[in-house]
């Protein structure tokens, strides 16, 4: 009962939506808001086997290449700089800096060192993803437990098994929460690179249509670049419940759940 219960509060609120979307448009005549029936029709024509391999799929493969990437990146530094005070108080003034740089006003710094192929691409989504990331993974580090990081110095659990049976499980709910915030930043990042330079992805194919006119296909697009969001964010639903399934467990005995 409870799962079916989720579901429909899942469900719900976008079905409704949706409804509102359908009636209030139905009768529209206005030629940049289509109804959604015509737009929803546009969809077999517009994404095509053949658009699918040239557009949606090289977006969805930079996206995960500069998400990997950026979450390598991110957990390494974070690690480091989280577990040394020296470190953390040498960088930090550099790191606030960059970090307040909006990623989209660093693309064209980034064309002129990686061109305008799939490398800038997937650097534009590295830029900006690797924040949320590195951040969380600072302060996870940074709040073990003061009891468990001495029992392991009493103990001589030091180098690799220390930093993978205590720092990094101790800190993965941060972790994890920083990954999330990059999800989403990514599949903008992701976006905003395809409209500079670019000759094939979702990025690109939205614009083509907007300044084509084809204003039907630019809203499947758009809606399609939605259904994308939310089919990863289920995915990373799967895997968060997986990678911390010891710390939801921990919060239900504790009854904070």
């Amino acid at each position: 009962m409870r799962t079916l219960w989720r579901v429909f509060a899942l469900v719900a609120l976008p079905a409704v939506l949706l409804a509102v979307w359908w009636f209030a448009s139905a009768d529209s005549k206005d030629f940049f808001l289509p109804p959604l029936s015509r737009i929803l029709n546009s969809f077999d024509t517009v994404w095509t086997a053949q658009r699918w391999r040239a557009d949606v799929l090289p977006s969805v493969l930079r996206l995960l290449a500069g998400y990997v990437a950026a979450a390598i990146l991110g957990i390494a530094a974070g690690t480091v700089i989280g577990s040394s005070r020296k470190v953390r108080a040498t960088t930090e003034p550099v790191l606030e800096f960059l970090r307040a740089l909006p990623p989209p006003v660093l693309v064209p710094v980034i064309m002129l060192f990686a061109g305008i192929g799939t490398g800038m691409k997937i650097a534009v989504i590295i830029s900006g993803c690797v924040w949320p990331v590195l951040l969380n993974t600072v302060e996870g580090v940074r709040a073990v437990d003061g009891v468990l990081t001495d029992t392991c110095t009493v103990y001589r659990v030091t180098g690799a098994r220390r930093l993978f049976r205590l720092t990094l499980p101790a800190a993965s709910p941060q972790i994890v929460t920083g990954l999330r915030q990059a999800l989403s930043l990514g599949i903008i990042l992701m976006v905003i690179s395809e409209m500079f330079a670019a000759s094939s992805g979702l990025g690109f194919t939205i614009v083509q249509f907007q300044r084509s006119f084809a204003i039907p296909g630019m809203w499947s697009g758009i809606i399609l670049l939605g259904l994308l969001g939310v089919a990863m964010s289920v995915l990373f639903a799967l895997f968060e419940r997986w990678a911390l399934a010891w710390y939801l467990g921990m919060r239900r005995t504790g009854g904070r759940e």
